[in-house]
Formats: C-alpha cells, sequence, structure tokens
C-alpha cells in the first residue's frame, strides 16, 4: 500500500576510501518506477553497477506478477477468476502463503484478500471516494483471508466470486527482499535499496560503520529520530502519506481495518519496524498500524525468539514514542522535546 516515501534517509551510501591516500570505492546508482513508486538503489563495489541492473529488472519482473492496475498480471487473473482455480508462479505461491500466514498470526490485521475494500476506496487507481456504509458492508462479506485457498505443492489457487486479492501491503518488501539478494548473489557487500520508503540494507555502509536510517516525523516533514541499523529491512507505514479529503471534509487514510472497512483508527500515527525480512516488516508494517499500540506490544513481545521476531518504533496521536527495548541503543530522538516523548517496550512487562 505504501506508494510514497515514508523514510527519509538521514545518511545515504558515502565513499570509504579517498583518505590517508587509500583509493574511493567504486559506487553506482540507479533509479526507476516501479510498485507504483519511485526506487532508488546504490551499491558500492566494482559489481555494483551490473547488480544494481539485475535488482532493477528483478523488481519489474515481480511488479509484473503482482500489480492489480496490471490487467496482465498474475493477481488480476485470479481478481477475475471468480472461483476458478487457477495455477500461478512459484513467487506468488510462496507469497501469498507468507502473506495467509501472517494474516493468522496477526488475527487479520493484515490481509491480503483486502482487495474488495481497497477498489471501493478507490486506492489501487487513485480514484479516491469515501464508499457508503451499505457498499462496506457488501465488500466485507467477500473479505478474509481463510476464504482464499492455496496449494502450494500445486501452485494452485482459488479466490471465491466476489473476492480479491491485494499485495499492496507486502509486494514492496518481497521484491526489496529479491533485489538484495540479487546484489548479494553479485558479490555486492554494501547497498541502500529505497523502495518507496521500505529500506533494504545490505551490509554496512562502505566505511563499516551502521547506516543511520531517518523516520519522518507524521505530523510535519521533519526528522522524528534515526536508527542504526545493517543487513536488514526498515520498514514505515503511517496515515499521513497516503489520504485524501472527502467531500465531508475528513481526512481518510490509506490503511484500511480488514475487520471495519474503513481506514485504520488505532491511536497511532506511524509504525516502523526492523527486522532481518522486507516482507515481514512490510506485512508487520501495516499490521501493527490496524493493531493500535497495546496490541502491537503484545504482539511484539510474543514473537521474541521466533523466526517473525522484529523490532518496532511506534508513534501515537499524542506524540509519543515507543521503541521496542531491541532498538533502545539504537535509536535517537531528533531534539530534547521528542526526546522527553520516548518511552522504552520492554519485553518483561512493567505497565506501560
Amino acid at each position: 500500500m505504501r506508494n510514497i516515501l515514508l523514510l527519509l534517509l538521514a545518511a545515504l551510501l558515502c565513499s570509504c576510501g579517498g583518505q590517508n591516500g587509500k583509493p574511493k570505492t567504486k559506487e553506482a546508482e540507479t533509479s526507476l518506477l516501479a510498485m507504483g513508486t519511485y526506487i532508488t538503489m546504490r551499491a558500492a563495489g566494482t559489481e555494483a553497477e551490473g547488480a544494481l541492473q539485475q535488482a532493477a529488472a528483478e523488481i519489474r519482473r515481480l511488479e509484473k506478477l503482482w500489480s492489480v492496475t496490471d490487467p496482465d498480471s498474475e493477481i488480476s487473473a485470479l481478481n477475475r477468476a471468480q472461483g476458478r482455480t487457477i495455477q500461478v508462479s512459484p513467487e506468488t505461491a510462496g507469497l501469498l502463503a507468507f502473506a495467509l500466514r501472517m494474516a493468522e498470526k496477526t488475527g487479520g490485521a493484515f490481509d491480503p484478500s483486502i482487495y474488495p475494500l481497497t477498489a471501493a476506496w478507490g486506492f489501487p487507481a487513485q480514484e479516491y471516494r469515501v464508499p457508503p456504509e451499505s457498499e462496506i458492508a457488501a465488500c466485507l462479506a467477500h473479505v478474509g483471508w481463510a476464504r482464499i485457498s492455496l496449494d502450494k505443492t500445486a501452485r494452485t489457487v482459488t479466490v471465491p466470486d466476489g473476492a480479491g486479492l491485494d499485495f499492496g501491503g507486502i509486494a514492496k518488501g518481497r521484491a526489496g527482499d529479491a533485489a538484495a539478494e540479487c546484489l548479494r548473489r553479485a558479490g555486492v557487500r554494501s547497498a541502500l535499496l529505497n523502495l518507496g520508503g521500505n529500506i533494504q540494507l545490505v551490509g554496512q555502509r562502505p566505511d563499516g560503520t551502521p547506516w543511520n536510517i531517518g523516520i519522518r516525523d507524521p505530523s510535519g516533514r521533519e526528522i522524528l529520530g534515526a536508527v542504526q541499523a545493517e543487513s536488514c529491512a526498515v520498514v514505515t507505514s503511517g496515515s499521513y502519506e497516503r489520504n485524501f479529503t472527502g467531500t465531508d471534509g475528513q481526512v481518510y487514510g490509506h490503511i484500511l481495518n480488514p475487520h471495519t472497512g474503513r481506514p485504520a483508527e488505532s491511536g497511532l500515527t506511524s509504525v516502523t519496524t526492523v527486522t532481518g525480512s522486507g516482507t515481514l516488516a512490510d506485512a508487520l508494517s501495516t499490521a501493527l498500524f490496524v493493531m493500535g499500540a497495546e496490541k502491537a506490544a503484545r504482539f511484539w513481545r510474543q514473537a521474541a525468539g521466533t523466526p517473525e521476531a522484529f523490532e518496532m518504533v511506534l508513534v501515537t496521536r499524542t506524540g509519543d514514542i515507543l521503541v521496542s527495548e531491541g532498538l533502545a541503543h539504537r535509536f535517537s530522538p531528533a531534539g530534547e522535546e521528542r526526546a522527553a516523548h520516548t518511552h522504552i517496550l520492554r519485553l518483561a512487562e512493567t505497565g506501560e
């Protein structure tokens, strides 16, 4: 769903040589329009230029599979199937399997079957509207991840009549993972990929230090704070980055609650997730935003020590910044006022 920059970079790829007579590290950069957003990728090393072209080609290939606005994509074919069973590519079967597993784990806060609702609100085609309550209720009757049938071995999918899939909350994360893997296979050890705000990091900065990734303040264009990170994904979801004003004068955000059919109103304005998988970080940033702070904290604690473990930064409507314990020494709030409103979430609950 995210397609406008949600993260501001506090530090971009920089050369690691040029001092004490050492040669500068060769760098390369490329950009493209894909996944409904502007993507920039920078990498260091002699292999960087060719590797970036491979990564860009991989992103375009995956977009052709998962774009809901491309009538030739696999997702569009599934959404037109109206109950017929269709065989899909290994990539689509794998991503759908992950999406359905995350839907179950998050209690439906993340749900890939939300397309009837996103279409009703006009978000895929950017033809925004506020659907009447009767239409929302009709769409909700067709939404529910458990309605989607997947045979992962046969790679067959059945989407019931009236239902539909939307990978907007997870596709950029998987594309970031795939692009980063292209770079690593080519021998790149330092790269920063910005998929419209989904930040994917390969290794450290060329000088051997961690990256500093700035998180935007949801209330404006300033930096809320910065996270030190390496070899991971940093993904933010926020109600501020894609929204529209209805004829009633109310602002409607693009992150829909699959249970209500309306824009999520959870008391959060921003969620940043940090984990080794861009796919996981993407799905979680949406799910936690729908959950709200209390449920998100509970989910984070339950995930600790599992393959889905992650760290997070939550921003509430009241301006509080809630930082999970694993980021306590890696998150730096911007300014004294934000520091005063920063609170650490502990794995051992202390009543915060």
